[in-house]
């Protein structure tokens, strides 16, 4: 009669997906080549990401439930860590919770193997992937670890061990609404494990209404959620060093370069291509007998400095060198 909480609360929120996202979209600009395609599949993976983790924190935000939600956390214990997308709070039960917005459609086979087939320009792709529950089963198993070993005694690290199952449940959400999700091979049990977003809600409803746990209290739904706070480690993923921005420095300026020599090499062939035309209209003859392509494209190419340089080029003679020299000279230096 005491508690207050009618609803979700969302206690603890990621730490930065969005600003990861920021700060790649501005190494973006800095990067070229390969590095650049590596960031760009990043920032497509983070963003993926994110739309899939908004659609669950959709459904548990307009749940109605009371429940405390921790987004993002990550735990690390033994030299092992977990990253857990969700962890909702209700009066009887601790959800931990997978999030996936997987493309493609899923096939769940008997062995819980997860198998997705995708179309690629009119062929069917079938590819295994990471099984999510057994990602889910080892965030669980962290969980169990760390929080046992908070346990003052071997009594109460007995009986936490013993009632584990029943107060924390794990939750796999496929959270692309698109994909066709094919778990009728699945071990039963497995099939429980797997839901789509829109199902997350009325799952969780059921799962705590068959929980013979007693109700948490505000006070301990809170003192829960303030024990994961005080075990949670922020990512500190160092995309600069990741990406190395010396190098993704090095590339763009080499790029640039490249970029500056071809833009002068087309400026260069237009000029001199210009000449010719203006020197045959005033000599009354065919521009090729000025100087051919294959010459023109020589002296872009070479680039002379000198009259003794632009003798070297095949068909320029002394008589052309007379006529031309000096003028193709101050072109090419321009």
């Amino acid at each position: 009669m005491f508690d207050k909480l009618k609803g979700p609360m969302l206690y603890k929120d990621s730490d930065g997906l969005t600003k990861q996202i920021e700060i790649l979209e501005g190494m973006k600009e800095k990067a070229s080549g390969e590095t650049k395609n590596q960031i760009l599949k990043e920032i497509r993976l983070l963003e993926y990401g994110e739309k899939g983790e908004k659609a669950v924190l959709y459904e548990l935000m307009n749940s109605f439930m009371p429940m405390l939600i921790l987004r993002d956390l990550r735990l690390e214990y033994e030299n092992k860590s977990a990253q857990i997308d969700f962890l909702a709070i209700t009066r009887k039960v601790v959800y931990v919770i997978e999030c996936k917005n997987l493309f493609g459609d899923i096939l769940v086979n008997e062995s819980g193997d997860f198998i997705r087939t995708i179309h690629f320009n009119g062929k069917k792709i079938r590819e295994g992937i990471y099984s999510p529950v057994t990602q889910n089963k080892r965030h669980l198993d962290l969980i169990k670890a760390v929080r046992k070993e908070d346990k003052s005694n071997m009594v109460f690290k007995m009986m936490f061990e013993k009632c584990f199952d029943d107060n924390y449940k794990s939750i796999v959400v496929l959270a692309n609404s698109k994909s066709l999700i094919d778990v009728r091979y699945a071990d039963k049990e497995l099939k429980k494990l797997i839901i789509r977003h829109d199902q997350l809600i009325s799952h969780i409803r059921k799962t705590d209404s068959m929980s013979k746990n007693e109700e948490s209290s505000d006070k301990k739904m809170e003192e829960m959620a303030e024990s994961f706070m005080k075990l949670h480690i922020p990512s500190q993923m160092d995309y600069t060093a990741k990406y190395d921005l010396q190098n993704v420095q090095e590339e763009k300026e080499a790029d640039d370069q490249v970029e500056i020599e071809e833009k002068q090499q087309k400026s260069l062939y237009e000029f001199l291509k210009a000449y010719r035309l203006q020197k045959s209209r005033e000599e009354e003859v065919k521009a090729y007998m000025i100087f051919s392509n294959a010459q023109l494209e020589e002296l872009v190419n070479r680039k002379p400095e000198s009259l003794e340089q632009l003798m070297e080029i095949s068909g320029f003679g002394k008589v052309k060198i007379s006529k031309y020299g000096e003028d193709l000279l101050k072109i090419i230096t321009r």
